[in-house]
């Protein structure tokens, strides 16, 4: 009997940074384009991401203006169709475009709204795909604040790390606190570690192409996440665990704090 070939699991050897970005966000307006010190927010992004020196980076953008942003800055922007659902649908289709001939074996997808971002988060992205057997790998951060333990905007990893170890197999995903920790109820014992989702995630080039082909699932509908529709459809996510959270622009307080946090030195 015949069997499918495996696809590769050997630690990516080209891997290409795509930012998708897009102009519609209903709490902060053209927030790709957002003023930072003099620079649009997705320009600070694209710089960061340049910085980790993880491979070359281009902007997925579904509006000229962006583009035309991140051009005139220096950098390589692809337009895009402004209707896909997803940053994974943007950027495959910007990959698609550069690289037609398939010469980058793993793709990460950053996030254009990550302005304060530590370039050192995108190497780690990758550590995941060159240690195992991943098809997608992503970040985590343990939570150290009460509050994030209940809040549903912080989505959970349920990953268990073993002894010393700082990658590890995702089983689920969740805006709950899971897995289970009596001292939320009001158990004895030591507080069991929670952790934080990063939403940046490194694919292999053909667990990309197979993820955006994929219907939304169950539960991806239910907790909207997309990312359990690769472990619905059986593909294996693996996560590093990293000691910094990156601030996620959503909202104009989050804008003032990405300015403040990246004021110029003055002399």
């Amino acid at each position: 009997m015949s069997s499918s070939p495996v696809p590769s699991r050997s630690a990516p050897k080209n891997p290409i940074v795509m930012i998708p970005a897009r102009m519609a966000s209903t709490r902060l307006p053209n927030k790709p384009l957002a003023d930072i010190h003099g620079d649009p927010m997705i320009v600070h992004v694209w710089r960061r991401a340049m910085e980790a020196a993880a491979g070359p980076v281009v902007v997925a953008c579904a509006e000229e203006a962006i583009a035309e942003a991140v051009t005139a800055a220096g950098g390589t922007a692809v337009l895009t169709d402004p209707a896909h659902a997803s940053g994974s649908d943007r950027i495959f289709e910007a990959l698609s475009a550069v690289d037609p001939e398939g010469r980058h074996d793993a793709v990460v997808n950053l996030q254009g709204d990550l302005p304060t971002l530590d370039p050192a988060l995108v190497q780690a992205v990758l550590r995941p795909l060159a240690a195992g057997p991943a098809d997608i790998a992503t970040l985590v951060v343990q939570i150290s604040e009460a509050e994030e333990r209940r809040n549903p905007n912080v989505v959970k990893a349920a990953v268990g790390f073993s002894q010393g170890a700082s990658i590890a197999r995702a089983l689920y995903f969740s805006r709950c606190p899971v897995p289970w920790d009596p001292r939320d109820q009001g158990g004895d014992g030591p507080s069991q570690p929670l952790y934080h989702h990063i939403g940046i995630y490194a694919y292999r080039r053909a667990a990309l192409e197979r993820f955006v082909a994929l219907p939304p699932s169950p539960l991806e509908l239910r907790e909207k996440l997309e990312q359990l529709r690769a472990l619905e459809a059986g593909m294996r996510i693996d996560v590093a665990r990293v000691d910094t959270l990156p601030l996620g622009v959503d909202t104009p307080a989050d804008l003032e704090r990405a300015r403040a946090l990246l004021t110029p030195a003055r002399g």
